[in-house]
């Protein structure tokens, strides 16, 4: 398996990504375009990026400086938690609120209000698994 957020691993993000029409597909119908990075906290930048294009992944790798829309960060163990077992609502705000998940760039908090949203971004996680 290749290291977390390596180019190699957001490659397979990016094919899981595209292969689930609750993520997918769901952003497509609203347009979603945005440049997400994943990282570990306490790090100066994301490790790995996806470029989302009309609720597609056009393109994956290690994070080279691109301007982000988003930046999710949480610990190593914390991440790998969530690999093995993805996060449901409830977990994910309970992250948020005792800063496991940390959000450098973007608004979780109006992300999260935002039903067309929220559920394609609890399927990511779930889709992280798959990876």
């Amino acid at each position: 398996m290749a290291d977390l957020f390596s180019d190699e691993w957001m490659k397979g993000y990016m094919g899981a990504w595209n292969g689930e029409p609750e993520l997918s597909g769901e952003l497509q119908k609203i347009g979603f375009n945005s440049t997400i990075g994943y990282g570990f906290k306490g790090e100066d930048q994301p490790r790995g990026v996806i470029i989302v294009e009309n609720g597609v992944a056009t393109d994956a790798g290690a994070y080279t400086g691109q301007p982000l829309n988003w930046d999710l960060r949480a610990d190593e163990a914390t991440w790998n938690d969530w690999l093995r077992k993805p996060p449901g609502m409830m977990g994910l705000g309970m992250a948020y609120t005792s800063k496991k998940l940390q959000f450098t760039v973007g608004d979780y908090a109006a992300m999260i209000k935002d039903p067309r949203m929220a559920g394609p971004f609890m399927k990511s996680f779930a889709v992280m698994a798959r990876v």
